[in-house]
């Protein structure tokens, strides 16, 4: 018998099973109210319906819209239930009732929605859930400043305090997001034509939530997150496959510093090229433990310490690694952090040196062929 053999207890082939029998989460995403993502989802519904699929609507949410009522069309509406609530009774999706009916899939719109208090669960996405839990797949939407990371950059952005959100692990464990687009110049046009809301609150709405900049800096909160997720969906795919190669989705660049004064000019380069594409950068520097390599002053302390110091007045992230190799280390580095650009001062060792060591530049340039190197030149400007 192979001592090696492990042998599934009870409790995982239990959550095993689980995880089989759950249903899958599909969620249409947007950066604000009116984008879309409700009139989208009916629309792919009604095509499923007449491709014989069993899927009904479990919660809509229409705000009164036209078009998005309608979407609607031949989808059958599990009945919602009363809550009473201070003597007022209200509505709420009938999470025990759409359990009852059992369908394949069943639509339940505003994710992030708070439950009247006295419902069975506290927020919808505990609802859906539930229902996941029951082997039903579920269709959702969501607005990205109702995701929990994001809460405080969207108050910093918008002044507006978003009171319901939801764990981002919502969406990281979700089995598809579809990202519904459209520019903000078009969603200030469809505000102010009365199709988001109605026309006595669009004047209002223009000068707060829906000002361009806001739908400007939202959007591309949106678009950032979800290729996140794409970038880490992918690596996943590639792991599963034995994949090695690097799949650039999106970039994140890495600036490699010394104690030299000339890093300085590289942070500023890194600076930039992170502004271009908005993207996250990371400023590195090793400690060479190898015998020849020359050991580290007070003064060069101090330099380091004000080069991080620039970096992180500029945004960056700082690391300091240790190892016998610096072009071993930072190759190793840049792959676990998926770098997709990497930006490297030319060698300042002397020929000695460099008969001794050999080149960081050289070595680096070997081995990191899926990844962009910059070389940059040495000197102070």
């Amino acid at each position: 018998m192979n001592s090696d053999f492990k042998r599934t207890t009870p409790e995982e082939a239990l959550k095993k099973l689980r995880e089989e029998l759950r249903g899958r989460l599909k969620i249409y995403i947007g950066y604000a109210p009116g984008v879309g993502k409700t009139y989208a989802m009916l629309n792919d519904a009604n095509s499923r319906l007449e491709n014989g699929e069993d899927i009904v609507i479990g919660y809509l949410e229409s705000h009164q819209r036209k078009e998005t009522e309608n979407q609607i069309g031949k989808l059958e509406t599990v009945p919602r239930k009363n809550v009473e609530y201070n003597d007022v009774a209200m509505e709420e999706m009938d999470t025990d009732a759409i359990i009852s009916r059992k369908p394949n899939t069943v639509l339940i719109d505003e994710l992030a929605h708070t439950n009247v208090p006295g419902s069975k669960n506290k927020k919808r996405y505990e609802d859906v859930e539930e229902v996941l839990s029951q082997g039903i797949n579920v269709v959702s939407t969501l607005n990205i400043q109702h995701l929990e990371s994001l809460n405080d950059i969207v108050r910093q952005i918008t002044g507006v305090t978003v009171r319901e959100t939801i764990p981002d692990k919502i969406i990281e464990n979700a089995d598809e997001v579809v990202v519904i687009d459209i520019a903000p110049i078009a969603l200030q046009t469809r505000l102010k034509g009365g199709y988001v809301y109605k026309n006595e609150n669009v004047g209002r709405a223009l000068k707060n939530f829906f000002r361009l900049g806001n739908l400007n800096a939202l959007r591309e909160i949106a678009l950032r997150q979800t290729a996140e997720e794409v970038d880490e969906d992918l690596e996943e795919y590639r792991k599963e496959h034995g994949i090695k190669e690097h799949w650039h989705v999106i970039e994140r660049v890495m600036v490699c510093i010394s104690p030299s004064p000339t890093s300085k000019k590289l942070i500023r380069r890194g600076a930039r090229i992170a502004k271009k594409f908005k993207c996250e950068w990371i400023v590195v520097n090793v400690n060479s433990t190898r015998i020849f390599a020359q050991k580290m002053t007070e003064k060069d302390a101090a330099t380091l310490e004000g080069h991080f110091k620039l970096a992180m007045q500029l945004g960056a992230e700082v690391v300091n690694l240790t190892g016998k190799s610096i072009s071993r280390e930072l190759t190793q580095f840049a792959t676990q952090r998926y770098i997709t650009q990497i930006i490297i001062g030319h060698s300042t060792r002397t020929k000695l040196q460099t008969l001794l060591r050999g080149s960081t530049v050289t070595r680096l340039l070997k081995l990191t062929r899926d990844i962009e190197v910059h070389v940059i030149p040495n000197d102070l400007k």
